[in-house]
């Protein structure tokens, strides 16, 4: 984006308003499977979804969910809902019937719109009382025929526009609050720092109910861009998209990125992509190293975030090859400080992320609120209200950040306080295997031992040349009791290395 950051939230649903504006109506804004919607007719689908679902819940901030792939609907309802003064809540479609149930009775949904196998497993004590179930074609064809069409709101953008739940893998899912300004200003930033164009093309692999998800949505169209949803079930799903569409933008999630650089990418499949994006989790030097090899002419954009406050950090293309294990600076309107136990600015503590990306807190649940959404530091020049992450990051001297670990997931091995991920970093470094989880067990004498998990060739020599590698690499306290050879890593329903579903596994493998 060449224009200037404005810093001032619209409405949501006022996004879909920008490209009439701009003289792009007629441009392609969404590839579905059997037709392009052009920038009119998403805006006119928007509307007319808007005006029925006003109809079907006519009480402000009721909660609609969604339970579906990939499509019209789930692309289409973020801003619809919005538009008509509800609250959308997309369910990951990945999700069971047992998690599906919590989130509706947590939210307590009035509407839920899914395809017909995802409701038919769902059981009438499922869903809330007065909960209406709405199988998605059903709803679409009933909203055009309807034909009440809303026009753009005038929501105040501290208004709840999402909630948001997190994948559940440790605790019961926490549903994050996020309003108008959130995802208004979530959309400029990242378009603005991305540089996307009208003509760019993203693919959209990402589920829609994960905050980098959906973003891929809004920021492609307050750039005038075309998104093409696809829900893929091998690497190949992918590159063969990536052809048909001639997509720009390629999100994803390190282990994804993990299948796709073991992938073949033909010619025709990589020429156009000018930009790769990566959250959730740090790349690596060997990763970026092949990233940078299969994708020659794309720009590698590694970033950092957290649901409570969306996006936090992006580090610069240019500064990759230099810096490949950097978080990078704050994105616009993001303010990120590193503070010490006594909430003084260090060069180590803890990140806290200040500003208008910082959500609402956690759907009806203000103990957990309290313990995440605490004051901001005085050094803050926004002041309010701030994520405390739990995360612990260093500044190097030119600003730039690097992760270290969660403060909660540190391992505390004789008295040392451990990173995980340096620990898998230099297991990956080894190029003995592809993917590393490092671990805390109980351990009489060590207080906690280091437990590896790995996937990779499990042959002799790889697992040889791996031991010889960390003991090279890593001092003596930080060398594994246990390297774990698997086959699969397990993945939680956002696509990242379920680590507490490998933590629990290790922990009931320990178990006398």
């Amino acid at each position: 984006m060449t224009e200037q950051l404005d810093p001032s939230p619209h409405p949501i649903d006022h996004l879909v308003e920008r490209a009439a504006e701009r003289g792009l109506a007629a441009a392609p804004a969404l590839f579905l499977r059997d037709r392009v919607l052009d920038h009119a007719a998403l805006r006119h689908r928007v509307a007319v979804l808007a005006g029925w679902l006003r109809g079907q819940c006519p009480d402000k901030g009721a909660r609609v969910a969604s339970w579906a792939a990939k499509g019209e609907l789930t692309c289409l309802l973020p801003l619809a809902a919005a538009r008509a003064g509800l609250v959308h809540v997309p369910i990951n479609p990945l999700l069971k019937r047992a998690q599906a149930a919590h989130i509706l009775a947590d939210s307590g949904a009035s509407m839920l719109i899914g395809t017909p196998t995802r409701l038919d497993s769902l059981a009438a004590a499922d869903l809330p009382q007065g909960c209406v179930a709405w199988a998605e074609d059903t709803a679409l064809g009933e909203a055009e025929a309807a034909g009440l069409s809303l026009e753009p709101s005038g929501a105040d953008p501290d208004d709840l526009a999402a909630i948001l739940y997190t994948s559940g893998s440790t605790g019961r899912p926490k549903g994050v609050m996020l309003n108008h300004a959130n995802l208004w200003l979530g959309a400029v930033s990242v378009a603005h720092y991305l540089r996307l164009q009208s003509d760019d093309v993203t693919l959209a692999v990402l589920p829609l109910s994960f905050d980098y998800g959906q973003n891929q949505l809004f920021s492609t169209w307050y750039a005038g861009g075309c998104v093409a949803p696809l829900d893929f079930l091998f690497p190949k799903d992918v590159v063969k998209a990536c052809a048909k569409h001639r997509v720009t933008t390629l999100a994803a999630v390190p282990p994804l990125w993990v299948q796709l650089v073991e992938a073949d990418w033909p010619a025709d499949a990589t020429k156009g992509l000018r930009r790769l994006t990566n959250s959730g989790g740090a790349l690596g030097s060997e990763l970026v190293a092949k990233l940078r090899e299969t994708f020659t002419e794309a720009d590698l954009y590694p970033m950092y975030g957290l649901t409570e406050a969306f996006r936090s950090t992006y580090l610069d293309p240019a500064l990759v090859e230099q810096h490949p294990t950097s978080m990078g600076t704050a994105i616009p309107f993001a303010e990120v400080l590193v503070v010490d136990e006594a909430g003084q600015t260090a060069e180590q503590g803890e990140l806290v992320h200040c500003g208008p990306l910082v959500a609402r807190g956690y759907w009806r649940d203000p103990e957990r609120t309290a313990e995440r959404f605490r004051p901001a530091p005085s050094q803050s020049r926004y002041g309010g209200t701030a994520v405390w992450s739990g995360d612990r990051v260093r500044r190097d001297a030119d600003g730039l950040l690097y992760f270290v670990g969660r403060s909660d997931a540190m391992i505390k091995s004789a008295g040392n306080r451990i990173s995980p991920q340096e620990i898998e970093e230099a297991a990956i470094a080894s190029g003995a295997v592809s993917e590393a989880v490092a671990l805390g067990v109980p351990d009489d004498r060590l207080g906690a031992a280091i437990h590896l998990v790995v996937r990779g060739d499990s042959g002799e020599g790889q697992k040889s040349h791996l031991v010889k590698h960390l003991q090279r690499e890593l001092p003596n306290f930080m060398q594994p009791k246990q390297i774990e050879w698997r086959e699969i890593l397990p993945l939680n329903p956002n696509g990242k290395l379920d680590r507490a579903a490998l933590a629990r596994d290790v922990l009931e493998q320990a178990q006398p």
